[in-house]
């Protein structure tokens, strides 16, 4: 689940191992690019976290951020 803090979004995602971790990234990485919208994460080996806020808006949680997590959700 997303979870709001500090002005961002944020979800952790595990997964079997690095290969699958990756594979990930790269479908969440071609979404993000259609939506002109980037995200901040982090990858160690199979974890993932992905936070999300509008730059351009103040760094704050915008229709923008929770349409990339709902096209995110759907990858899984």
């Amino acid at each position: 689940m997303w979870e709001e803090k500090n002005n961002q979004l944020h979800r952790a995602f595990t997964f079997k191992d690095f290969r699958e971790a990756f594979a990930f990234m790269t479908k969440v990485a071609l979404t993000a690019e259609k939506m002109d919208h980037h995200p901040y994460w982090t990858n160690v080996y199979n974890k993932v976290d992905i936070y999300l806020s509008t730059h351009d808006a103040g760094n704050i949680v915008t229709d923008r951020d929770k349409k990339l997590a709902a096209a995110i959700d759907q990858l899984l």
